[in-house]
């Protein structure tokens, strides 16, 4: 049992951490580019609220009661990077709006994201006797994953503000106009 749950808790983590993973890697930075140190708390918030609708939408599709393209999946996840990050941009003045906004949008795209990885999900965890040991695993592993990546943009984003002295505005609008089509 705990061979499996250790498997799958470095599936979930390599589900986040690898060069496969960009389209995860990308939504985080958008999705905490406006934060910074001081609002640990908030981000913590944030990427377990993605972590629990991209468990969601595993548990979901284990149980094979939700199905959807793949074409529209590969749509949808760049489509909540863009809306992430032109989130930021519109709300940048209204930041205690744009936390309430965010929890929600973290969590319906996270539902969204888990489509991503859920027939993967659904050929390897469905063999399992139950899906409780490879979902927990699989989610621990994702968030840890997701919490090694916001330290890491937490710790860019510390020594660009604080050492090269780049305005946190500066920062967002360059993180978050990064995603935006050019017209």
């Amino acid at each position: 049992m705990m061979q499996d749950f250790l498997f799958y808790l470095n599936l979930g983590w390599e589900h986040i951490i690898s060069l496969d993973a960009l389209d995860h890697q990308l939504f985080v930075l958008a999705l905490i580019a406006v934060y910074s140190f001081n609002d640990l708390k908030k981000i913590l918030i944030l990427v377990t609220a993605f972590t629990i609708g991209h468990s969601i939408t595993l548990a979901l599709s284990i149980f094979d009661i939700v199905r959807i393209n793949s074409a529209w999946v590969e749509f949808l996840i760049p489509l909540t990077i863009v809306l992430t990050a032109l989130g930021n941009i519109v709300m940048k003045n209204k930041k205690q709006s744009q936390n309430t906004v965010s929890y929600y949008l973290a969590l319906i795209f996270g539902l969204i994201h888990g489509m991503g990885f859920a027939n993967t999900a659904r050929v390897m965890i469905a063999k399992s006797q139950s899906i409780t040991i490879p979902l927990l695993g699989f989610n621990i592993g994702l968030e840890l994953g997701q919490i090694a990546i916001v330290f890491g943009i937490l710790i860019l984003l510390f020594i660009l503000l604080k050492i090269c002295k780049v305005n946190q505005k500066d920062w967002i609008l360059f993180v978050s106009s990064e995603y935006l089509p050019y017209h």
